[in-house]
């Protein structure tokens, strides 16, 4: 038996693809889009097979920047080493992926650069309410929870007085995307996280992005032609 199974990434690709076609837009309290069955079994398998640690953190202040040293990127070495993250990053870098998500979103991705984290947070964690940052131009959160309350987990939404006015469901192989701006609140209450709550964060960010090793091509902007 070969475990994790083997996975394709032009099959990644088509499978993202239509799940993109069929996202649902939402205006309010901003725009963004309600994705579902985003990965193949396969992919998500390999995923969830990753052998990486949750962080034991302890207290945090409510940002992720505080334990940048114990963040999981898919960089070049991730993609060399594990068959999922280098599925999963070919995928997400061919130009018609990325030329569908450019028009679907209505922003500008050439010349930009593909960024992946794999977050696992435990009991404890949350985020305060925070907009991106306007080096990323494009952000997917998906969903890879496991667990009688994990539907619950999904990152939580405010509007610009930075009032909780709705939060995603954290349905399995689910996701939020939105393009980062000023008006563009979320984070992640204070609650009981029984299990891990496994995520991923997806950006495409500007060539000006400083944190080089973040990043999964650092030498190959995307490129539609």
């Amino acid at each position: 038996m070969i475990y994790p199974p083997p996975i394709d990434s032009a099959a990644v690709a088509e499978h993202f693809k239509r799940s993109l076609a069929a996202a649902k837009r939402d205006d309010w309290p901003y725009r963004h889009w309600n994705l579902k069955e985003i990965y193949p079994e396969a992919l998500c398998t390999g995923i969830l097979a990753l052998p990486v640690d949750p962080p034991r953190l302890g207290k945090t202040d409510g940002t992720r920047g505080t334990y940048n040293a114990v963040r999981t990127f898919f960089t070049p070495k991730m993609r060399a080493d594990f068959a999922a993250c280098a599925a999963l990053c070919d995928a997400l870098q061919r130009p018609d992926v990325a030329k569908l998500i450019g028009e679907t979103c209505e922003f500008d991705v050439e010349g930009s650069y593909l960024r992946m984290e794999y977050i696992q947070d435990i009991d404890g964690s949350w985020l305060e309410p925070h907009h991106d940052i306007p080096e990323k131009l494009f952000s997917m959160v998906i969903y890879l929870c496991l667990g009688p309350d994990a539907k619950g987990w999904g990152t939580d939404i405010y509007d610009s007085n930075r009032r909780l006015v709705a939060s995603a469901s954290a349905e399995f192989d689910s996701a939020v995307i939105f393009i980062p701006g000023e008006n563009t609140w979320h984070g992640f209450e204070p609650r009981k996280i029984v299990g891990v709550r496994r995520l991923m964060e997806i950006n495409y960010v500007r060539p000006s992005w400083r944190s080089r090793e973040q990043l999964s091509f650092p030498d190959r902007p995307i490129k539609l032609s």
